[in-house]
This record gives C-alpha cells, sequence and structure tokens, in this order.
C-alpha cells in the first residue's frame, strides 16, 4: 500500500522533471526496471519452489536405511537389558519411531521448519518493496538531470567551439595589422576560451561514468543473486539428502546429526528474510544519495554565472558523476556477503559459515587463475 502512494507523489514530479514514458522506457530497457531486476528476483524465488518438490531423490534409500538401523539399535539394547547392564526404558525405544515418522512425513515436516523463514522472508520483502518504488523514481529523475547536464554541457563546448573560430579569425588579422603588445593581450582572453574548450570533451567522460555506474549497478545485483542461489542450492543440498542425517541419529553414535541438520536447515531458511533486510536498510543509504546527487546536479542546471562554473570544475572531474551512489551501490554489494555470518547469530550453526567460507575461498582461487591466465595470455 505504501509503494502505491509512493509511486502516486513522485509520479507527477517525474512528469514535471521531464521524465517522460519514452525516456522510462529506454532506462528500464538499458539499466533494468529497478536497482534489482524485478524479473531475476520472480525467477529466483519461483526456482526455489521448483527445485523443493525434489525432496524424494533419497527418501526410499533413507527409509531402508531407517530399517537397518532400527534394527542394529533394537539389538543392542536388547542386549544390554539381556546382559543386566542396562534397564528396560520405554521413552529411548520410541525414539526411532519418531524418527521414522519425520521421514514418512518428509515434505510436511520441511515446510513446518522453513515457516520460520517464509514469514520472516515475507515481512522482510514487503518493508523492502514499500521502499524501492521510490528508490526507482529517484534513479531516473537522476538519470535525466544527468542527461540534461551533458546536454549542457555539450551546448558549452558548441559555444566554445564558436568562440574559438572567431578568435582564429580575428587573432589572424591582428597578426598583421596590430603591435606584439596587442598580441600579447589577447592571448590572455584566448587561451581561457582554449581551455574551456578542452575542459568540456565530454564525450569519454559520458562513456567513463556510465562504465563505473553500470560496473557497480551490476556488482550490487551479482551479490544479490549470489546469496539467493546460495540458500536455493544449500536448502535443495540439505532437504535432498536430510532423510540420511535422520536416518542416521538412530544409532547412539551419530544422535547430534539431527539436530545440526535441523539448525543449519533454518539458518539457510533465513537467508532471503535477512537479504531483503539488508536491502531494505541499503536502500536507505541508496535514497540519500541518490537525493543528494539530485539536488547537486540541479544547481548545475540553474544557467547562471555561478552554475555556469560550477559546470566548468564538474566537466574537469573526468567523470560526470559525484560518486556518492557508485560507492553505495558498492557498500551495499559487500554488506550483502554478510548474510551466512548474520543467520549463524540467530541460529548458531558451523557447517554452513564453513560451507560458504570454502565457496569463498575456492572463488577467490579461481579468480586468481584466471587473472593469472589472463595475464600470461
Amino acid at each position: 500500500m505504501k509503494s502505491y502512494f509512493t509511486l502516486g507523489l513522485i509520479q507527477p514530479l517525474l512528469q514535471a522533471n521531464g521524465v517522460t514514458d519514452s525516456f522510462k522506457d529506454t532506462f528500464n530497457f538499458l539499466q533494468g526496471n529497478g536497482v534489482y531486476e524485478e524479473g531475476t528476483m520472480h525467477f529466483l524465488k519461483n526456482m526455489k519452489d521448483t527445485i523443493w518438490t525434489h525432496y524424494d531423490v533419497f527418501l526410499m534409500d533413507a527409509q531402508a536405511l531407517c530399517a537397518i538401523f532400527m534394527l542394529i539399535f533394537f539389538a543392542s539394547r536388547s542386549y544390554g537389558m539381556i546382559s543386566g547392564d542396562k534397564k528396560l526404558e520405554v521413552m529411548p525405544l520410541l525414539r526411532p519411531f519418531g524418527l521414522v515418522m519425520v521421514i514418512l512425513w518428509w515434505p510436511a515436516f520441511t515446510k513446518v521448519l522453513a515457516f520460520p523463514g517464509e514469514l520472516i522472508e515475507n515481512r522482510t520483502e514487503a518493508l523492502f518493496d514499500g521502499s524501492q518504488a521510490e528508490i526507482n523514481n529517484l534513479r531516473l529523475e537522476r538519470a535525466k538531470l544527468m542527461v540534461d547536464v551533458a546536454d549542457e554541457l555539450f551546448k558549452l563546448q558548441a559555444s566554445s567551439e564558436v568562440a574559438k573560430t572567431e578568435a582564429d579569425t580575428w587573432y589572424e588579422n591582428a597578426w598583421e595589422s596590430v603591435k606584439s603588445s596587442v598580441k600579447e593581450g589577447f592571448a590572455e582572453v584566448w587561451n581561457p576560451v582554449v581551455e574551456m574548450r578542452n575542459r568540456l570533451q565530454v564525450g569519454l567522460q559520458l562513456l567513463a561514468s556510465s562504465l563505473l555506474e553500470t560496473l557497480a549497478v551490476w556488482l550490487l545485483r551479482i551479490s544479490v543473486y549470489v546469496i539467493f542461489i546460495v540458500q536455493i542450492i544449500f536448502s535443495t543440498i540439505l532437504i535432498i539428502l536430510g532423510p540420511f542425517s535422520v536416518a542416521a541419529s538412530i544409532l547412539p553414535w551419530f544422535q547430534r546429526s539431527f539436530t545440526e541438520w535441523i539448525a543449519r536447515f533454518i539458518s539457510v531458511s533465513l537467508y532471503s528474510g535477512i537479504a531483503y533486510l539488508v536491502m531494505y536498510v541499503a536502500s536507505l543509504f541508496q535514497h540519500y544519495a541518490l537525493q543528494a546527487e539530485i539536488q547537486r546536479y540541479t544547481e548545475l542546471l540553474k544557467n547562471d554565472g555561478e552554475s555556469i562554473q560550477k559546470l566548468s570544475w564538474f566537466a574537469s572531474n573526468g567523470v560526470l558523476s559525484f560518486g556518492m551512489v557508485i560507492i553505495v551501490f558498492i557498500i551495499g554489494a559487500l554488506t550483502m556477503f554478510t548474510v551466512p555470518s548474520i543467520s549463524t547469530w540467530i541460529v548458531s550453526t558451523s557447517g554452513v559459515s564453513s560451507a560458504a567460507s570454502a565457496m569463498g575461498s575456492g572463488a577467490s582461487k579461481m579468480t586468481s587463475m584466471a587473472s593469472a591466465a589472463v595475464g600470461g595470455v
């Protein structure tokens, strides 16, 4: 409800600032329909539901192991009671039957365990979606202002070209008709014109700005996609191979395997909810950075003497961006990789963290090998 209300307030402002539907469609085609691609996020969410349907790959094998381990368990208990080392205890004898029931009702059991994670995910996703409408509209407004600034720089560049041509013509005539003292006085006027012309070479600056922002946005998107894909892979492996942990826990020597599996599964199921919460916090920083840059771009387009001076200095920076949005995108990408560690704060488990760190070390090794290969070429 909040997102539609915010969209209704900001849309007239976008039209007032010249953000037309054609510009919006072009920008969405080039940069995606949001900071995070809505289609990709929807695909990842549906993928998890689809892959989880393959829970029964090893279910029959786990049930067979349960039968074998139950025979071993009852044989060891019976031998202890026959020899007099142990007394008859009913509750330990009922535990294997309870574990067998877990395997028989495995789909329902996994859904019950995943319910807290889904509840947190739905709440944080709604919180995140409520902020994205305004963020996306601010991105459009900022992109339109960047185009306007570039157009203004092109106009100033064209004016400086005309001024240079007229100055060259006048300078050639002055060379023949006036003394060198007049020539030197003209150089003091002409040199700033040439300097301004050299500063306003905006073509490469536009390319550099677009490249930096595109890299920052895709770094943020890739980090988000990696977290959701890691959750899908880990949860799928836990669901498919989880019955073996249940079966092994029947034996006294592996009694903790089932409880450890539960802790790991709940920890992994929290990934998406924590990720949406981190993305929401990152969107607050994005909101501030976008508003700050929009205010500065607006000041550059006032068309007064001070704004023209600021515009010339802005063009001399090398890129047509203040860098705030780029830095915020990079910080958000780095923060996303803390999601596995944050999940272990809620449900303490070491297996998932070690698996995530192993995956990260493997990725870094592959990156170094690829860099070495590229360097060798």
